[in-house]
C-alpha cells in the first residue's frame, strides 16, 4: 500500500491536492529544443507508475514538473509538443533536475535564462541529470568540470570534438558522479529511472513499475551499451569524422560513397583522397571493414542467425558475407559462432573490453586495426 502519509485528498480529476510540499521523490524537467521524446517519456512513465498503486497515475510518492523559460510548448525532434507546467521554480524543491537533450546540430538547445537556472541549481547542490545529449548541455553550461560524462556511442565522436578536455564514458548505460548524473539515453533512460526510484522509494516500487512496462530486468549503470561502437580511432579531419559517423549510422543500409560525399558537400574524388591521406585506405574499404567488425560482434554477443547477421551488417547475401568475413579473419562466420564466446564485459580486463570483437584464439590479420572499435576511457 502507498503510505497514507503522502496520500492527501484526491480531487475528482484524479490529481492530488493537499499533499505535502515535498514527496519522497521530486523531479523537475527541462526539455531542450528538439529533445528526444523517448528519453523524456520513459523517465516520466517510470515516475508515474512509481507514484501510485497500480496504474492510477496519482502523484503521491513522486512529483514531476516540466519547467521552461518560455510559455510556448517544447518541440521534440519528432514534432510532438509538450506544454510546460510552470516557469522555473526554486531548484531546492527538487531532488533532481533532469535536462533532456536531443538533436545536436539543429541550433541552440536552451536559452540564457535556462543556463542561469541550471547554474543556480548547481550552486544549491541539487543533483543535475543529463539524459541523451543532456550531458552536452551541462558541459556547455560549464557544470561538468572535473566530472565524468556518459554519452551514447553514437555521439562519442561529437563529444570529443566539442569537449576534448572532458572525461567521457561511452560504453555504459549511465554514470553517477556525485551530484551529476549522465545517461546515454535510449532504453538506458528506463534503467536510470528505475535506479533512482529504488534509491528513494525502494526496490519493490521500482520493480512494480518495471513489470507494468514489461521490462524483464533492470540493468546496472555499469552495463555495456548494447550496440557495439564500430568507428576507428579519433581523427583530426572534420570531414572524415563526419563520414565515419555516417558510416556508423548506416551499417545495415550502407550509403554509396557518392552519397557520403554529397552529404559532406565534397566530391567523391575529394572523399577518396581524404580517406587515403587520413585513414590510409579508401572509404569503401574502411566501410566494409567496419561492417565486418560489427558482424563479428554480433556473432560473439547475440543469438542471431548468420543470415540475420549478414543482413544487419549490410551484406546482400550470406555467401558474400562469408567470403569477406573469412578474408578478414581467416575463418568463417560458422567457425566464429562455434568458438568460445567472450565473457561478459565486467569479467574482462579493461584493455580487452575496449575491443570486444578481437579474435579469441588467434591474432588479427595485419590490417584488422583499420576496423577497430572506438577507444573508450
Amino acid at each position: 500500500m502507498v503510505a497514507d502519509l503522502y496520500r492527501g485528498r484526491l480531487a475528482e480529476d484524479g490529481k492530488t491536492a493537499g499533499l505535502r510540499a515535498r514527496p519522497p521523490l521530486s523531479v523537475g524537467f527541462i526539455l531542450a529544443d528538439n529533445f528526444t521524446l523517448s528519453a523524456f517519456s520513459l523517465f516520466i512513465d517510470f515516475l508515474r507508475l512509481a507514484a501510485d498503486e497500480g496504474d492510477r497515475s496519482r502523484r503521491i510518492l513522486c512529483r514531476w514538473t516540466v519547467m521552461s523559460s518560455r510559455q510556448t510548448p517544447a518541440r521534440a525532434s519528432c514534432g510532438v509538443q509538450i506544454n510546460r507546467d510552470s516557469g522555473f521554480l526554486d531548484p531546492r524543491n527538487f531532488d533532481y533536475i533532469v535536462v533532456v537533450g536531443g538533436l545536436l546540430h539543429a541550433g541552440p538547445q536552451i536559452d540564457d535564462e535556462t543556463n542561469a537556472y541550471l547554474a543556480a541549481a548547481a550552486r544549491d547542490g541539487v543533483t543535475l541529470v543529463g539524459l541523451c545529449t543532456g550531458g552536452f548541455i551541462l558541459c556547455r553550461a560549464g557544470l561538468m568540470k572535473g566530472r565524468r560524462v556518459c554519452v551514447s556511442w553514437y555521439c562519442y565522436q561529437d563529444f570529443l570534438s566539442e569537449f576534448p578536455d572532458h572525461r567521457v564514458i561511452a560504453d555504459r548505460m549511465f554514470f553517477v558522479d556525485g551530484n551529476r548524473i549522465t545517461c546515454s539515453g535510449g532504453a538506458g533512460t528506463a534503467d536510470l529511472a528505475s535506479f533512482l526510484i529504488e534509491r528513494h522509494l525502494g526496490r519493490a516500487i521500482a520493480q512494480k513499475a518495471r513489470h507494468i512496462l514489461l521490462l524483464d530486468r533492470v540493468r546496472a549503470g555499469s552495463e555495456a551499451q548494447p550496440h557495439p561502437p564500430a568507428a576507428d580511432e579519433v581523427v583530426g579531419d572534420e570531414r572524415v569524422r563526419r563520414a565515419l559517423l555516417l558510416m556508423e549510422q548506416h551499417v545495415a543500409d550502407p550509403l554509396p560513397i557518392a552519397d557520403l560525399a554529397d552529404r559532406l558537400s565534397i566530391s567523391p574524388r575529394q572523399l577518396e583522397r581524404l580517406f587515403q591521406s587520413v585513414m590510409g585506405v579508401r572509404p569503401a574499404q574502411h566501410y566494409r571493414l567496419l561492417r565486418l567488425r560489427y558482424a563479428r560482434w554480433l556473432l560473439d554477443h547475440t543469438d542471431l542467425s548468420i543470415t540475420e547477421i549478414a543482413l544487419d551488417s549490410g551484406f546482400a547475401d550470406c555467401a558474400h558475407f562469408s567470403r569477406k568475413f573469412k578474408a578478414l579473419h581467416g575463418f568463417t562466420p560458422t567457425d566464429a559462432r562455434n568458438r568460445e564466446r567472450v565473457p561478459p564485459p565486467e569479467e574482462l580486463p579493461s584493455t580487452l573490453a575496449m575491443d570486444q570483437s578481437a579474435p579469441l584464439r588467434q591474432p588479427a590479420p595485419p590490417d584488422a586495426h583499420l576496423a577497430a572499435m572506438r577507444i573508450f576511457e
